[in-house]
């Protein structure tokens, strides 16, 4: 196996977790909304000056959407990539890919903690 694939081999085995500060909804079409709330002096500074809200509330596309809820601190990525697959069938693909890339998203903005 090539390093490049085993690298990512263990991101696909890496399990995510929510980050505790991150509250989440979901609606009755199963849309998935994530409220963020904007701490911190630089953020509460904006807030005052430019009239910045408090919480940001990120609303969530059809796979995230369908994602997001899978993130339960028990399942690896592989075992949501299978889930994924099998709700979207080829229209996921490149699946892995893309999951990859979502999951390294939420982990830079500190929505999920990759363990």
């Amino acid at each position: 196996m090539k390093k490049r694939e085993a690298l990512s081999q263990n991101f696909l085995e890496k399990t995510p977790c929510i980050f505790p500060d991150v509250k989440w909804s979901s609606d009755e079409d199963g849309s998935v909304t994530l409220e963020i709330e904007n701490k911190g002096l630089m953020k509460r500074a904006t807030q005052l000056l430019l009239k910045k809200p408090k919480i940001s509330y990120i609303h969530l596309e059809k796979y995230g959407s369908f994602i997001f809820p899978l993130i339960d601190g028990q399942r690896n990525i592989i075992e949501i990539g299978k889930l994924v697959e099998e709700h979207f069938g080829e229209e996921a693909q490149p699946l892995y890919e893309r999951l990859a890339q979502y999951f390294k998203t939420l982990e830079a903005n500190k929505f999920i903690i990759l363990k």
